[in-house]
Protein backbone atom coordinates (compact mmCIF):
# COMPACT_ATOMS: atom_id res chain seq x y z
CA UNK A 1 0.00 0.00 0.00
CA UNK A 2 1.03 3.57 -0.69
CA UNK A 3 0.52 6.49 1.88
CA UNK A 4 0.78 10.04 1.45
CA UNK A 5 0.32 12.26 4.50
CA UNK A 6 -0.59 15.93 4.62
CA UNK A 7 -1.85 18.75 6.59
CA UNK A 8 1.34 19.77 7.97
CA UNK A 9 2.08 23.23 8.79
CA UNK A 10 2.92 26.25 11.14
CA UNK A 11 0.76 26.99 13.74
CA UNK A 12 1.10 29.10 17.02
CA UNK A 13 1.33 27.44 20.93
CA UNK A 14 -2.18 25.96 21.47
CA UNK A 15 -3.44 26.03 18.43
CA UNK A 16 -4.67 22.83 16.55
CA UNK A 17 -3.97 21.11 12.96
CA UNK A 18 -5.59 18.10 11.60
CA UNK A 19 -3.32 15.65 9.77
CA UNK A 20 -4.35 13.08 6.68
CA UNK A 21 -2.92 9.92 5.45
CA UNK A 22 -4.26 8.49 2.69
CA UNK A 23 -3.97 4.91 1.31
CA UNK A 24 -3.66 3.33 -1.60
CA UNK A 25 -3.16 0.06 -3.73
CA UNK A 26 -4.42 -2.51 -1.32
CA UNK A 27 -7.07 -2.89 1.31
CA UNK A 28 -6.86 -0.30 3.57
CA UNK A 29 -8.88 -1.82 6.27
CA UNK A 30 -6.49 -5.12 6.46
CA UNK A 31 -4.24 -2.44 7.91
CA UNK A 32 -3.66 -1.09 11.59
CA UNK A 33 -2.36 2.31 11.37
CA UNK A 34 0.12 4.29 13.62
CA UNK A 35 1.59 8.04 13.69
CA UNK A 36 5.15 8.27 14.56
CA UNK A 37 7.31 11.62 14.17
CA UNK A 38 10.73 13.06 14.46
CA UNK A 39 11.74 16.09 15.97
CA UNK A 40 15.11 17.66 15.04
CA UNK A 41 18.15 15.90 16.36
CA UNK A 42 16.09 13.21 17.66
CA UNK A 43 15.03 9.28 17.10
CA UNK A 44 11.82 8.55 15.11
CA UNK A 45 9.36 7.90 17.97
CA UNK A 46 5.58 6.64 18.48
CA UNK A 47 2.85 9.09 18.34
CA UNK A 48 -0.60 7.21 18.23
CA UNK A 49 -2.10 3.70 16.46
CA UNK A 50 -5.59 2.43 15.76
CA UNK A 51 -6.48 -0.68 14.83
CA UNK A 52 -8.39 -1.76 11.69
CA UNK A 53 -11.86 -0.39 12.51
CA UNK A 54 -11.07 2.25 15.09
CA UNK A 55 -12.33 0.60 18.13
CA UNK A 56 -8.82 0.55 19.55
CA UNK A 57 -6.12 3.29 19.61
CA UNK A 58 -3.39 3.71 21.64
CA UNK A 59 -1.19 7.22 22.94
CA UNK A 60 2.29 8.24 23.81
CA UNK A 61 1.83 9.24 27.28
CA UNK A 62 3.44 13.20 25.60
CA UNK A 63 0.23 13.60 23.75
CA UNK A 64 -2.52 11.63 25.85
CA UNK A 65 -5.36 13.87 25.57
CA UNK A 66 -4.24 16.20 23.49
CA UNK A 67 -4.33 14.15 20.17
CA UNK A 68 -7.00 12.04 18.49
CA UNK A 69 -6.36 9.39 16.10
CA UNK A 70 -9.72 8.09 13.66
CA UNK A 71 -9.94 5.99 10.56
CA UNK A 72 -12.45 6.12 7.38
CA UNK A 73 -12.12 3.11 5.54
CA UNK A 74 -14.22 4.05 3.27
CA UNK A 75 -12.22 6.96 2.35
CA UNK A 76 -8.66 5.17 2.91
CA UNK A 77 -7.67 7.57 5.19
CA UNK A 78 -6.24 7.65 8.68
CA UNK A 79 -6.46 11.20 10.72
CA UNK A 80 -4.58 12.82 13.56
CA UNK A 81 -6.21 15.76 15.15
CA UNK A 82 -3.93 17.73 17.32
CA UNK A 83 -4.82 19.82 19.65
CA UNK A 84 -3.18 22.21 22.27
CA UNK A 85 0.12 22.01 20.34
CA UNK A 86 3.51 22.74 22.16
CA UNK A 87 6.70 23.85 20.56
CA UNK A 88 8.03 20.31 21.48
CA UNK A 89 5.30 18.59 19.19
CA UNK A 90 7.41 20.44 16.26
CA UNK A 91 8.37 17.49 13.91
CA UNK A 92 8.19 15.99 11.00
CA UNK A 93 4.88 13.26 11.11
CA UNK A 94 4.94 10.00 9.26
CA UNK A 95 1.86 7.86 8.80
CA UNK A 96 2.44 3.91 8.65
CA UNK A 97 0.46 1.05 8.17
CA UNK A 98 1.15 -3.07 9.79
CA UNK A 99 -0.39 -5.91 8.60
CA UNK A 100 0.78 -7.55 11.73
CA UNK A 101 -2.22 -6.69 13.85
CA UNK A 102 -3.05 -4.17 16.32
CA UNK A 103 -0.86 -5.37 20.20
CA UNK A 104 2.04 -3.58 21.84
CA UNK A 105 4.23 -4.01 19.57
CA UNK A 106 2.62 -0.88 17.40
CA UNK A 107 4.59 1.24 19.39
CA UNK A 108 7.98 0.39 17.41
CA UNK A 109 8.59 1.11 13.66
CA UNK A 110 9.50 -2.33 13.38
CA UNK A 111 6.27 -3.66 13.24
CA UNK A 112 5.02 -1.49 10.35
CA UNK A 113 5.31 -2.57 6.49
CA UNK A 114 4.60 0.38 4.79
CA UNK A 115 5.72 4.51 5.56
CA UNK A 116 4.04 7.90 4.18
CA UNK A 117 6.66 10.64 3.37
CA UNK A 118 6.18 12.49 6.15
CA UNK A 119 4.81 15.92 6.97
CA UNK A 120 6.30 19.00 8.74
CA UNK A 121 4.31 20.46 11.82
CA UNK A 122 6.06 23.61 12.95
CA UNK A 123 4.63 24.56 16.54
CA UNK A 124 5.87 28.39 17.36
CA UNK A 125 5.91 30.01 21.21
Amino acid sequence: VQLQACGGGLVQAGGSLRLSCAGSGGTFSDYAMGWFRRAPGKEREFVTAINWHGGRTKYADSVEGRFTISRDNAKNTVYLQMNNLKPEDTAVYYCAASLRGYNDYLTQTSWYNYWGQGTLVTVSS
